[in-house]
């Protein structure tokens, strides 16, 4: 049975000011600073209504009554309210991106980096596995007589660009026909193909073997890399800062989860193909002995290609409509960095639009 909307008006200003504050909310709160049209006798008996229903508890029996997880649920889904970001928080995306940011690691932890810095919480992402990106362009570019930079494009943006040493006077030509070698040798295979080159391709003309062999060196170890640290984490000590954690026993359990951090793949790999995934309390409950807590979570894409998945960890009472605006617009964000100068500079000038 669904709720009355009084019911739902006085469990979103419950939720509301318990994010806020952290404390039990009376009655007569919510009376004084959110619904003044009813009587306080009317609000606490709606209360306890909420609290039969499993809406609300009360810690004591002197004291006013938090949201449980179930309440957040609902308030995510139907009650919490839409919000625009600052400009002040705006600025703060733009500062992070505004400058160039091309490599897919270098996205995920600028990522993770905005999103703690905006929501103040523990922010993760997890990155795709790069080994199923396509090489879509290899470019050799002359910097000095002896210096050259390989830069390896996939679908999901520039995925590494590397100074390499190479044998002095070599015309602009040789740099030419090298770039269209090795994009023709491993260009549209994936990265999982190029690093078993056998099957890809038999014969390398001497003259760029070099080269040839150097790209696979760099899809290597930049595989291997990935596969060791493909879990980014920002602002962990953040969580101490969260009344919740204040309790020693809970702090130490929420530090051991993000100090083992392989284990919140399974949380954070989506195979739902949800844009945003949103799980409270026991939706978390992965293994035995999980701290409390509520993890949301985003796709992201560059140029319509998923590349991973960014977001926060924190108590449950977390301000979710911020989180959700935040992860928004840098998703939007995000999208946008491989396009044009003159499509990211009208992005930029609508900004306040895309963050309807």
């Amino acid at each position: 049975m669904g709720l009355s909307g009084r019911k739902e008006k006085i469990l979103q200003a419950v939720v509301d000011s318990y994010i806020n504050s952290c404390e039990p909310i009376s009655s007569s709160e919510i009376h004084s600073n959110h619904l003044p049209a009813l009587s306080s006798a009317t609000i606490r008996n709606e209360m306890a209504a909420l609290e039969e229903m499993g809406y609300l508890v009360q810690p004591h029996t002197s004291a006013g009554r938090i949201p449980t997880a179930e309440a957040y649920r609902l308030y995510v889904e139907k009650l919490m309210p839409k919000r625009k970001l600052t400009r002040g928080e705006l600025k703060i995306v733009k500062r992070y991106f505004n400058r160039k940011v091309t490599e897919i690691d270098d996205i995920l932890k600028s990522t993770a980096k905005v999103i703690s810095e905006i929501t103040n919480l523990t922010s993760v992402a997890y990155a795709q596995n790069v080994k199923d990106a396509t090489v879509t362009n290899i470019k050799l570019v002359n910097i000095t007589d002896t210096t050259a930079l390989i830069i390896i494009v996939t679908n999901l943006g520039v995925l590494k660009d590397t100074a390499i040493t190479v044998p002095a006077g070599l015309n602009d030509d040789y740099f030419r026909q090298a770039s269209a070698f090795l994009t023709e040798s491993f260009g549209n295979h994936k990265i999982s193909e190029i690093t078993k080159p056998n099957a890809l391709i038999r014969e390398v003309r001497k003259e760029y073997e070099s080269v040839f062999k150097t790209v696979i060196k760099i899809l290597k170890n930049y595989a291997h890399d990935e596969m060791l640290s493909d879990i980014v984490l920002e602002g962990s000590a953040k969580i101490l800062e969260q009344p919740e954690y204040e309790n020693l026993a809970k702090a130490k359990a929420m530090l051991e989860l993000l100090d083992a951090k392989e284990e919140l793949v399974p949380v954070l790999q989506n195979n739902d193909n949800m844009n945003l995934n949103i799980k409270i309390g026991k939706d978390n409950e992965f293994r035995e002995g999980m701290p409390e807590c509520a993890i949301v979570t985003a796709n992201y894409s560059v140029n319509g290609v998923n590349v991973g998945n960014a977001g926060v960890i924190g108590p449950i009472r977390m301000d979710y409509s911020k989180v959700i605006s935040v992860l928004d617009y840098i998703g939007k964000t995000i999208n946008l960095l491989p396009a044009a100068p003159e499509k990211k500079q009208t992005a930029d000038e609508n900004e306040e639009k895309e963050n309807d």
